[in-house]
Parts: structure tokens; C-alpha cells; sequence
């Protein structure tokens, strides 16, 4: 028992630390093609492999420096307090089926909303205690964007749980059919955009906003504690983009009864998903910070609360 546990949190790790790399590799690469950008096409003696590697040499020798007016403890801990529920997620994300997960959980799904919620409080950490105005500014747009998304997000997901009839998240993947692609499709885009705006990602992106607030709640942050802010973005949409594929893609099922390949047809998926993350970031302009509330309120929660009755009087018809 205990091998198998030690094991699965083994698994876990190692997701946790290749996966956010090989999409930071794969967005390094997007937005080369896309932008015409030399750099990271030539670190590397084929196709800029060592791109990544060269900016992880960059942190580490950078100096590292806490602002006097920054409350030290608080300013240190952020960085880790931002990695640490991303991480307790993908311990219940199935990555195939026959049990393949490291901890399964009847209420998986609930456990996933409820520690996403956590990231706001890594953003605030690191906002009041750099002791500048840039990041407080950042951090009260941060919180103001996250709040707000959490109810459309949670709402997109109910309606998938109730189409399911479980809040497993192995349970909603037995229970997907090809079908909920067209009869979800609102609940899809819902989640979608907001799991976007969680991750404070283009076009979401006015909590970092460097135009106008240098950057955001992360303006006084350097070398490796400002590397495990980006390390936890990109673990962020393996998250997001893995939840999708779980909710609304079929997760582990593909278009074959071959449960062996199950764990290839989610890190396709999960991947196809990071790259339209990624695609959004160089296709898209910021939104403003108004122009992202009204699209919260006014918008997807109306959206998600319809589909949300939709799939209610489906469930009982």
C-alpha cells in the first residue's frame, strides 16, 4: 500500500515538473512561428531546443531581492503558496481509466473548485507584501477578475456533473458521450473563458498589464521566485486544459475501445487545449478591466445559468 501511494505521488511530481515545461517549450515555439521571432528558433543547435533551458540558467543566476518595505515572510511564501493548489489538483485528475490516478475521489470535482479558489489568495499574498504600488494595483484587479470568474466556472462544471449524475471526475468521463460536445457546447466555452481569466492569461491578462503597471503583483519579484510565478502559470493550463478534456472532451476515451492508449488520448487533448491557450495569447488584444467584468456578468453567468436549466429539463424529460 504504501509502494502504490509512493508511486502515484512519484507520477504526480514528475507531470508536475515536465508537462509545464514542455508547454513553456511548445508556447516558446507557437509564438516564434506566429511572430516571426528569431530567439527562440536559434538557442539550440535544432529548432532553439535550448531555449528553455537558457531562460531557467537566466533565473537561477539572477540576484535575488526583497524590497525594505515588503513584508519578508509573506513575500517569500507567495511564490509557493501559487504553485501548491495546482498541484493538489492533479492529484485527482484521471490520466486513463483502470484507477490511473493518484487519488480518486467521489467528490473530485467539488475538490478542484474549491482549491482553485486558493490562487487568489497566492496573488494577494504577493500583492500587499511587495510593499509597491504597481503590484497592489495588480493584485486588486487579480482579485476583483478571479472572484468574479469563479461562478461561471463553477456554474459550467455543475451543469457537466448533472449531466453525469457524479461528482467523480472518473465518473464524469464514463459517463461522457460524444453527443455532450454539441448539447455542453455553451457550458464548453463558459469554462473555457473563464479558466482564461483564472489563469490571468491573454486576454486576460490586466491583473499583469504591463503597459501600465510594470508587472502587476509580480513587479518586484526576481530569479527564482519570480521562475515559480511563470512555473505556475504554465502547470496552470496543463490544469485547465486537462479539466476541459476531462468535462467536456471525454478525458481518457478515444475513438476506440482501447483503454491501454487511455492516457495517450488525454495528453493529446490536454495539449490540443494548451495550444489554443497559447494561440489566444498572440491573436488576441488585452481586454479592458471593464470590458472584462461585463463579460462576466453579462455574459457567461447568464450563459452558464441557461445551459445550467437546459441540462436540468433534459435530465428529467
Amino acid at each position: 500500500m504504501i509502494l502504490d501511494i509512493a508511486i502515484r505521488l512519484a507520477a504526480v511530481l514528475v507531470a508536475f515538473l515536465t508537462l509545464p515545461l514542455i508547454v513553456g517549450q511548445m508556447e516558446h515555439k507557437v509564438m516564434a512561428h506566429m511572430q516571426g521571432r528569431l530567439g527562440p528558433m536559434y538557442a539550440g543547435a535544432f529548432h532553439g531546443w535550448a531555449q528553455l533551458i537558457a531562460d531557467g540558467i537566466k533565473f537561477v543566476q539572477k540576484e535575488e531581492i526583497v524590497p525594505d518595505a515588503a513584508d519578508k515572510r509573506i513575500f517569500r511564501l507567495a511564490p509557493v503558496m501559487a504553485l501548491l493548489p495546482y498541484l493538489l489538483i492533479l492529484l485527482v485528475i484521471p490520466l486513463g481509466p483502470d484507477g490511473l490516478v493518484a487519488q480518486g475521489l467521489d467528490i473530485g470535482l467539488f475538490f478542484v473548485l474549491a482549491v482553485m479558489g486558493l490562487g487568489v489568495v497566492a496573488v494577494l499574498m504577493a500583492a500587499w507584501s511587495s510593499g509597491s504600488k504597481y503590484s497592489l494595483l495588480g493584485g486588486l484587479r487579480a482579485a476583483a477578475q478571479l472572484l468574479g470568474y469563479e461562478l461561471p466556472l463553477v456554474l459550467s462544471a455543475a451543469s457537466v456533473a448533472m449531466a453525469a449524475g457524479t461528482l467523480s471526475l472518473n465518473g464524469i468521463v464514463v459517463a461522457w458521450r460524444p453527443w455532450w460536445i454539441v448539447w455542453q457546447l455553451p457550458a464548453l466555452f463558459v469554462f473555457f473563458v473563464a479558466g482564461l481569466a483564472e489563469l490571468r492569461r491573454p486576454p486576460f491578462d490586466a491583473p499583469i498589464a504591463d503597459s501600465e503597471l510594470v508587472f502587476g503583483y509580480m513587479t518586484e519579484y526576481t530569479g527564482l521566485r519570480f521562475a515559480f510565478f511563470l512555473l505556475a502559470e504554465y502547470v496552470g493550463i496543463v490544469v485547465i486544459s486537462a479539466l476541459t478534456a476531462v468535462l467536456f472532451l471525454g478525458g481518457w476515451k478515444g475513438p476506440f475501445d482501447d483503454t491501454h492508449l487511455g492516457w495517450a488520448w488525454m495528453l493529446v487533448k490536454t495539449m490540443a487545449v494548451a495550444f489554443v491557450i497559447i494561440w489566444l495569447r498572440v491573436a488576441y488584444p488585452r481586454l479592458r478591466e471593464d470590458q472584462i467584468q461585463k463579460l462576466c456578468w453579462l455574459g457567461l453567468v447568464p450563459l452558464a445559468l441557461a445551459q445550467l436549466v437546459l441540462t436540468a429539463v433534459v435530465k428529467v424529460v
